[in-house]
């Protein structure tokens, strides 16, 4: 079982069943969604999913025209799980889960379509908490 929930807590979730996949997606929808370099999703065709919480606080934005979807949070904004393809694909970013998925990432998509600052980041300097 795997659990997870948005920022303010208004929506929590349970996942049962397995991920098949696990990607990290570079192109610029994804980099708008999430405010970063790429999107980090597992994505399921078996797993189901029971939701918490307030179910008014659940949404989804689909983007005219095209597949791309995400679900969110609409007090805190915080990502979430969405059920996409009539129900058939379960996409969840991997940022809400409270539990490491039982999968790494498979691959980096739309690598050639990266932010131009998007390079050479494993050379930077780690900290374990807060600059300054």
């Amino acid at each position: 079982m795997t659990t997870g929930g948005c920022l303010c807590g208004a929506v929590r979730f349970r996942i049962a069943g397995a991920f098949e996949h696990f990607f990290l997606c570079h192109c610029s929808r994804c980099r708008r969604d999430t405010g970063s370099a790429f999107a980090a999703n597992l994505f399921s065709c078996v797993a189901t999913i029971t939701w918490e919480g307030d179910p008014a606080c659940r949404r989804l934005f689909q983007l005219p025209g095209t597949r791309h979807a995400r679900g969110f949070c609409a007090r805190c904004g915080a990502a979430l799980p969405s059920e996409q393809m009539d129900g058939a694909l379960l996409v969840v970013p991997a940022g809400c889960l409270d539990t490491a998925p039982d999968i790494a990432p498979e691959a980096h998509l739309c690598h050639a379509s990266r932010a131009d600052w998007d390079h050479d980041l494993e050379t930077l300097p780690k900290r374990d908490g807060l600059s300054g």
